[in-house]
């Protein structure tokens, strides 16, 4: 009973704490994400120890469910429709983005006195963004429009350039130091990317016809968190992307699923509990103690990735002639980073572990800095480039 009564009284709290955020995140210039990772810290183990067991251990798996419900919500903006009006402008920003915050990241490293191989690695790892922070953000803001459709399309693509890059830049680390491949690194990101793709696409094709036959309402619910948990499982288990296979789903869905758009209004209902779940638990898992260990090399990785993808993101937007506004904000919109960046140097941990404790805090202290600080860029981004129709 003891144990039923403290995981009720908790998860009730994180609600609470939830609604908190979201109507403080209306009165003042924070987004409810950065509240609610604040709120997380604050009952988490370096402050107040307050969270139960059993929300730690199964953490992984509430992330995971997130994460998917965020993938398909994001895949269903990589419409056609939305191709043909902002096509170019997503392909070479989310590119350009992507390419040029890893060459200046792996530049000023460079510059700094970190040796070539890790300047390669956390060059890579700086090109990835949080998806579930900035989707957030934008459902949050009441500043809807061509820009923060563009911003949403953008961050689609943007896991998948990043784990091109890392695939890339592990094989020329691996090379370098004449380390046995076996199943080398860039057959492992093909594996991941292709294998999501596939499986995507498989689910995406009969459900795009299926979903919606039934009444309007709780049966449409249903069938929604169905297909997107049924995708993340195979995905987790095929040991591919379950990311991009989320978002692969959704997009084939809204492309193809003409008669309906009930499955992404469907997860929409529900999406936010989970994500004040999510984000209390990943400020409560966040280690601040780390930070003290940052030093010049964390603080010039935090400051070459603003340049990288500001630079990135109007190098891009320069190519594909977006508008001023695009140029100016894009790039600052891009900057969260999380769970994405910490996977990758877990993997680079796994095939360097001399590089095991660099790569570790330095992407976990500057994850730090970015999940909280960079959602409120992204806020302002929202409001500056909202004047775009």
């Amino acid at each position: 009973m003891e144990y039923t009564s403290e995981f009720l009284i908790f998860l009730g709290s994180i609600f609470l704490l939830g609604l908190l955020a979201d109507r403080l995140g209306k009165q003042t210039f924070l987004p409810r994400v950065t509240l609610l990772l604040i709120f997380g810290v604050i009952i988490g183990k370096d402050v107040l120890n307050v969270v139960p067991s059993l929300f730690i251990d199964h953490y992984q798996i509430i992330a995971e469910m997130t994460l998917l419900m965020v993938g398909f919500l994001l895949g269903g903006k990589l419409t056609i429709s939305s191709f043909k009006e902002l096509g170019m402008h997503v392909l070479w920003i989310s590119i350009c983005a992507a390419v040029v915050t890893t060459i200046i990241v792996f530049l000023i490293l460079l510059w700094v006195g970190v040796s070539t191989h890790i300047a390669i690695l956390l060059g890579c790892i700086a090109s990835a963004t949080a998806p579930a922070a900035v989707l957030d953000v934008v459902s949050e803001s009441k500043f809807k429009g061509k820009f923060s459709n563009l911003l949403l399309s953008i961050v689609a693509l943007d896991d998948a350039w990043a784990l091109i890059l890392f695939g890339i830049g592990t094989v020329i680390v691996k090379t370098s130091l004449g380390v046995d491949e076996g199943v080398t690194p860039i057959f492992i990101v093909v594996k991941e990317i292709g294998g999501a793709v596939i499986l995507g696409v498989a689910i995406g094709l009969p459900s795009a016809y299926l979903t919606g036959r039934l009444s309007n309402g709780q049966p449409i619910l249903v069938e929604a968190l169905g297909i997107v948990f049924i995708c993340g499982g195979l995905a987790i288990m095929f040991e591919v992307s379950y990311l991009i296979a989320a978002m692969v789903l959704g997009s084939v869905i809204a492309n193809f699923a003409k008669h309906h758009e009930y499955p992404f209004h469907a997860i929409e209902g529900i999406e936010w509990p989970f994500m004040v779940i999510f984000f209390i638990l990943s400020g409560a898992a966040l280690e601040l103690g780390s930070l003290k260990d940052i030093g010049l090399i964390g603080v010039a990785y935090i400051l070459s990735r603003i340049l990288g993808k500001y630079l990135g993101a109007m190098l891009g937007s320069q190519i594909s002639n977006a508008e001023i506004r695009i140029k100016q904000f894009m790039g600052v919109a891009l900057l969260p980073q999380a769970g994405v960046a910490i996977g990758m140097a877990l993997v680079a941990s796994s095939y360097f572990p001399e590089y095991r404790q660099i790569l570790l805090t330095v992407v976990i202290s500057s994850t730090i800095f970015f999940e909280i600080i960079g959602p409120i860029f992204t806020k302002k981004a929202l409001e500056f480039g909202h004047k775009l129709k």
